[in-house]
């Protein structure tokens, strides 16, 4: 078999095992590399970047190699190929967890108790959930659904049909680092600057998908270009203004604006302010089958792009 029907197949089978099982509870792949992550942090951290880029190409580069390895290792056999392809990806993906997050919060906030929409909100995002009312969370809560929509499902599909199972592994590993060392406390200014620096370049081509997906699977696919033309580049992350804006125009909403991360308050752009009114809690469902339908499009997009490449490199192969 083919190694761009193995993506295909073994895409389609992960998204189907996160639809159906969402993440383990226990001994998770990406919380074990987690593990390692810290580990090696543990051994290598000094306050200077030349550290921080080793850690980050010993671990991005750790997580690539061995899932190369296990990728050559099954290649004689298709199924078991389709098989390492398909576990892959349902560990990397996540898009079931975060609608059931999303979710959570929304019921809560539905039943009037913000107090338990708070508790929940870190589980989702790293905003400061006291200095949130009900709308303030559901704002916060459709943001992280449509950056999330990139991280943990589009821009993970955008690797493997790149780069096959490496491609999957190694774009988790950058987004799981970033998260992890990425931000810019005293602690990781210089030593996580090369992980930020990684994860910006590695989801830069998820991020554009997505928001042009979000604009085709939206209520308002003008309304969406329009606020990703015209409000994208005002946000501090160059690839969550595209999905943010995006998502903000397809919902017609306004999202941005005053946040609070770890006692820091940050004034951002608006998003979508011209058109979009104020987040309610409905739109929290409505962002999360928007995302939903994105992950659809984005699978068939990702793997009929790699089945329509190597369509062409056999047509090649057979008339050179």
């Amino acid at each position: 078999m083919r190694a761009e029907r193995v993506f295909a197949y073994g895409a389609a089978a992960g998204l189907l095992g996160d639809l159906l099982l969402g993440d383990p509870r226990r001994g998770h792949p990406v919380a074990a590399f987690g593990r390692a992550a810290g580990a090696v942090e543990r051994v290598l951290w000094r306050d200077d970047r030349a550290w921080g880029v080793l850690h980050t190409a010993v671990c991005a580069g750790g997580a690539m190699a061995a899932a190369a390895l296990a990728a050559r290792a099954v290649r004689p056999s298709p199924a078991a190929s389709v098989a390492l392809t398909g576990g892959v990806t349902w560990a990397v993906v996540g898009g079931t967890s975060l609608a059931q997050e999303a979710r959570t919060i929304g019921r809560a906030l539905e039943a009037g108790d913000v107090e338990a929409a708070r508790a929940r909100l870190p589980h989702l995002c790293g905003r400061d959930p006291q200095a949130l009312d009900a709308d303030g969370i559901a704002r916060a809560v459709v943001e992280s659904v449509a950056e999330n929509t990139s991280d943990a499902v589009v821009g993970a599909l955008v690797w493997g049909a790149v780069a096959g199972v490496p491609g999957l592994a190694g774009f988790r590993a950058v987004n799981t680092l970033d998260a992890m060392v990425g931000h810019r406390s005293p602690r990781y200014r210089r030593y996580g600057w090369a992980s930020a620096r990684l994860d910006d370049v590695a989801g830069w081509p998820g991020a554009r998908l997505t928001a042009a997906l979000a604009a085709v699977a939206g209520g308002d696919p003008r309304g969406a270009v329009r606020a990703w033309r015209a409000d994208a580049h005002r946000h501090p992350s160059p690839n969550a203004g595209p999905v943010e804006a995006s998502f903000a125009g397809a919902l017609g909403v306004r999202l941005g604006g005053t946040l609070s991360y770890g006692g820091r308050v940050e004034h951002r752009p608006v998003l979508n302010g011209a058109a979009g009114r104020a987040v309610e809690v409905g739109d929290i469902e409505r962002a999360v089958r928007l995302s939903q339908r994105v992950g659809v499009l984005a699978l068939g997009v990702c793997a009929g792009a790699r089945l329509l490449l190597g369509r062409r490199r056999g047509t090649r192969g057979r008339t050179s």
